[in-house]
């Protein structure tokens, strides 16, 4: 994140919510923060391996220019971090541990490295090594400075003196109110950016996507994003607020078809009335592990 300090405040409860209060600030006269969302990122199987060769550093070398400008990266981070072994590498697609996935404690720093300052860890893979996996990868990520929300719990971030909430929805383990939390977050004053983890794999948006996406616009979310199904859905704007069903894969494994090899980052220019311009940018996922940049598209 360059010279952007980042500085823990405090933590305040909402009702059924721990909300930890953060404030990344660069002194603007303005405030304006731009923020790159990126959908799913996951650290072992094939990335591992590549990773444990040549170092993590060098699945992100070829997208860091544009990942290292924005004031903070925000992505799903699709399985824990922890000390243990990995299970899923070397196994073939199919096999039952080729889905359960663990990431090196490296993985936090490496984050932090590449400007992903922000992950969402309200996904289906998160469990994957129970309660004690979840509160490993929240300690290692707080020890690096990389902040998290997800399921219960929602994330008050002050980015470049912009004030945001950054909310999860999760299909696969959902027990809180999206919409109350968007609504709370208007109520503070602050920018509600919901990011799901919802759908089907491999397949176009749902009607039940579109239903929701639509309850948290009409809550006040200021943008909704989503992650799961490792494909790049539709983009949506409904009621001028823009909705991107699926970002697809960001750092993957994944190189089967052209679908899932090619995702979506979106650099978001917020201002604190909200979403002031949206900025696409194709990604492709390279066979040597490396995710890569191609051509930006303007909204």
């Amino acid at each position: 994140m360059g010279a952007v300090a980042i500085t823990l405040l405090l933590i305040l409860p909402l009702p059924t919510y721990e909300i930890p209060l953060l404030h990344f600030s660069k002194g603007k006269d303005a405030p304006e923060a731009r923020l790159v969302f990126g959908g799913d990122i996951q650290f072992d199987r094939y990335i591992r391996q590549i990773s444990e060769k040549v170092g993590g550093d060098y699945v992100f070398s070829c997208i860091d220019a544009a990942l290292l400008p924005a004031d903070a990266v925000v992505a799903n981070l699709e399985g824990p971090i922890t000390h243990n072994p990995s299970v899923s590498m070397g196994t073939d697609a199919g096999e039952d541990a080729n889905y359960v996935f663990t990431f090196p404690p490296e993985t936090a720093p490496l984050l932090a490295r590449h400007n992903i300052f922000v992950v969402n860890i309200g996904n289906n893979h998160i469990t994957n090594f129970g309660r004690a996996g979840v509160d490993e990868t929240k300690a290692y990520l707080t020890s690096a400075d990389v902040a998290y929300f997800g399921n219960e719990e929602v994330l008050r971030l002050t980015i470049a003196d912009v004030p945001f909430t950054f909310i999860n929805y999760n299909q696969f383990a959902y027990d809180g109110d999206t919409a109350l939390a968007i609504r709370t977050a208007r109520e503070e004053g602050r920018i509600p950016v919901v990011y799901t983890h919802w759908g089907e794999e491999y397949s176009p948006v749902t009607d039940g996507e579109r239903e929701l996406a639509h309850q948290f616009i009409d809550a006040g979310a200021a943008l909704v994003i989503g992650s799961h199904p490792h494909i790049v859905q539709d983009v949506e704007r409904y009621k001028d607020t823009y909705i991107y069903y699926s970002l697809g894969n960001f750092i993957f494994d994944q190189y089967f078809s052209d679908e899932v090899t090619h995702g979506l980052l979106i650099s978001v220019t917020f201002t604190g009335d909200g979403v002031k311009t949206i900025q696409e940018i194709p990604i492709e996922l390279q066979k040597d592990g490396r995710t890569c940049v191609t051509n930006p598209v303007e909204r």
